[in-house]
This record gives structure tokens, C-alpha cells and sequence, in this order.
């Protein structure tokens, strides 16, 4: 039996979420998992989950290891399944291979595992062991997270302005604000997530296309590949249908419009999506637009909107995170602000907790999330 040493199963869980985080763009609506098996000291196999319906981390580490695997002790960032899904249960894999014992980095909160992988393992004498690393493998995958625990996907708000604040001129020209490192920057959360979602009054102002363009994602061949080869859905909210079909953004690939007005054929004839999702006041109801895409399999959404539409998410407390990109510039007074967000008593105003502060190019970065009322 592999011997307990915290250091060392800290080690090799590093390891295991390194590994995982290579599938940062490519295994969604899957979580991204690696796997590190380790025989007498010494690593004889790893693997990484690429993308769904193809092999997962364990499988792929059970077979760079092969007949060493018996007896060793498997590192999982997730806790392995336990069902049949589109791959046989990695739960099986690792009994038939003979590991003598599987450390998790967290169960899975699936609810077709949910501890029952662990358990099968357990069943047939391989110690187990979870939490290792928790907190880094819940970062791996917080939009699968949860979709799976609450039925909402993930929503990261990326903003960029300038020092005053401010997003654009009051004419609603805003490229570029910031530099080429810090684009970049965005062109990876783009990536990354399972869907970019706009508004047609951003799309109308800039011409976007809301792609993902490789040559500015700063990533090696291999993860650029895997990045192109599964770009994230491009989400439209156009509740009057006022886009027009001649716009660059519908010219760049299939999209998904989402609108509170009745159904127009033509969005489908030009190879696009209309999901109508009625609220008050003629708008899009964006709570039950989320419980839709989470219904659908969406784990992470990039907001890329105007103050309108991101401010409509962060009053209604949709929004988990934001990522916001500061230039070194100012706008001026008559520029437009980073939300319309009417407020009028300081008692009124959210707290944020600021978890990263980096210089991207000549720009800063800086990552916060919703403080709860609670801990204000």
C-alpha cells in the first residue's frame, strides 16, 4: 500500500492541477481533470482530460503507466465517475488497472457521482482519500461547479476603462482603450469560456464579431489548436431583432439570439439560433436566460456588453465576477460610465472583494468578485 505523506500527496496534486488546467479550453461542457499516477515514488503516468467524449484524465494516465499502475497511488483533481456517460466509468478503469489507492482533490457534485466513485473504490479495498489541493481543483472548474450545485452557469463580467472610469466617448467609440498584452488577456477568457454573451448595442456600436482570434492568444500551438478547435458560443441579446443579418457578427458563424419578440424565420435560414426568453417591460428575463443555458450544458459565460446590459446582470446579482482591464488614460467627463447602475446613498453601494491585481502590458488588471452582505 503507497504510504500517506500530506507533503507529498500535496505535490503530486500540484502536479495533477497543472495538468488540468490544460484543458482550460477545450473540455467543455466537461470540468477539466488531470491525473498523475505515482509507483515507489516515482511518476509512471499522466493524463489530462483534452475534450468531451474522448478519454478523461485517468484513462489516459492508466495507459502511459500501464502494468506499473498496479499497486500505485492515482492523483485526481476530481473525484473519478462512477456512470457511464459518452466513456466507460474512469471508477472501473482504476479498479481493473489495481491501484492500491486514489486521492481526490474534491468529489464531484454531479449528481451521477456524488461520492459514489469514491465509494466503488472504497468497496473493493483501494484506500481513498479526498480534499487535497480542494480550493485549486474548485478553481478548475467553477462554472461546472455551479451549474451542477446551483443550475446557474458562471458569469464573468470582462470591462475595460480608463482611469476615470469610463468605457467609450459619448459618441460609443471605444477601440482601443487598452493595449495589444491586455487584448490578448481577453482573447483567453474568450476562450476559456463556454459562451460570450453580448448585447446588440455593443455589436451595433463596435461592429464586434465576438470571436476568437489565435494568433492574439499568446498560447503555444498545441492549447491555441485546442482553443480554435472548440470556439465558445456567441450569445446575442437583441430583445426588438434590430441587429441586422448583413452585421459582421452574424457573418462570422452560427449564433444564438435571444430576444423577447415573436420568432423570425429568417435568423434560422441564415444558419443562426432564436431562443425568445419574454420578461417584463418587452425585455430579456436574464435569470431565466442563464437557468437555460445551464439547462443546456453552459458552464462559463464571458459578459462582453455596454454599461446597459452589465449593469442590468450586476443589479439583479447575476454576475460572479469581474474582470476588469485598466488603461492608463482618461476619457473624460462626457464619456460613457462602466455600468448604469443608478445609485443614490453610499449605503446603497456593493462592495467588492479585489482576489488579484496584476500590470498586463501598460495596463492593469484587476479580478473581483461580489462581496456578500454578510461580510461587509
Amino acid at each position: 500500500m503507497p504510504s500517506q505523506n500530506p507533503a507529498l500527496d500535496a505535490y503530486y496534486m500540484a502536479r495533477a492541477v497543472e495538468l488540468a488546467r490544460k484543458g482550460l479550453y477545450s473540455t467543455h461542457p466537461n470540468p477539466r481533470v488531470g491525473c498523475v499516477i505515482v509507483r515507489d515514488g516515482e511518476v509512471v503516468g499522466e493524463g489530462w482530460h483534452v475534450r468531451a467524449g474522448e478519454p478523461h484524465a485517468e484513462v489516459h494516465a492508466l495507459r502511459q503507466a500501464g502494468a506499473r499502475a498496479r499497486g500505485a497511488c492515482a492523483y485526481v483533481t476530481l473525484e473519478p465517475c462512477s456512470h457511464h456517460g459518452r466513456t466507460p466509468p474512469c471508477a472501473e478503469a482504476l479498479v481493473n488497472a489495481g491501484v492500491a489507492r486514489v486521492v481526490a482533490g474534491m468529489q464531484d457534485p454531479n449528481p451521477q457521482v456524488a461520492g459514489q466513485g469514491l465509494a466503488r473504490l472504497a468497496a473493493v479495498g483501494i484506500e481513498v482519500a479526498s480534499g487535497v489541493l480542494e480550493s485549486e481543483a474548485r478553481a478548475l472548474n467553477l462554472g461546472f461547479l455551479k451549474r451542477m450545485e446551483q443550475g446557474l452557469p458562471y458569469v464573468r463580467a470582462k470591462l475595460a476603462m480608463s482611469l476615470d472610469g469610463r468605457t467609450a466617448m459619448a459618441s460609443g467609440e471605444s477601440q482601443w482603450i487598452t493595449g495589444p498584452a491586455a487584448r490578448a488577456a481577453v482573447q483567453r477568457l474568450r476562450a476559456a469560456a463556454s459562451v460570450v454573451l453580448t448585447s446588440a448595442q455593443s455589436v451595433l456600436a463596435d461592429e464586434a464579431r465576438m470571436t476568437v482570434r489565435g494568433a492574439e492568444l499568446g498560447l503555444d500551438d498545441e492549447l491555441t489548436a485546442l482553443a480554435l478547435s472548440r470556439p465558445p458560443l456567441r450569445v446575442l441579446i437583441d430583445g426588438r431583432l434590430r441587429l441586422p443579418l448583413s452585421a459582421p457578427f452574424f457573418q462570422a458563424g452560427s449564433a444564438l439570439v435571444v430576444t423577447a419578440a415573436e420568432d423570425d424565420p429568417r435568423y434560422a435560414e441564415a444558419g443562426h439560433r432564436l431562443l425568445r426568453v419574454p420578461g417584463e417591460a418587452g425585455q430579456v428575463d436574464l435569470r431565466a436566460l442563464l437557468t437555460e443555458l445551464a439547462a443546456q450544458g453552459v458552464n462559463e459565460i464571458l459578459l462582453e456588453a455596454g454599461p446597459t446590459l452589465v449593469g442590468a446582470f450586476a443589479q439583479q446579482g447575476l454576475i460572479d465576477e469581474y474582470q476588469l482591464f485598466v488603461a492608463g488614460t482618461f476619457l473624460g467627463s462626457s464619456a460613457r460610465p462602466l455600468l448604469d447602475w443608478p445609485l443614490s446613498r453610499m449605503s446603497q453601494a456593493p462592495r467588492l472583494k479585489i482576489t488579484g491585481m496584476r500590470a498586463v502590458g501598460d495596463d492593469w488588471r484587476i479580478i473581483a468578485v461580489p462581496q456578500p452582505a454578510s461580510d461587509v
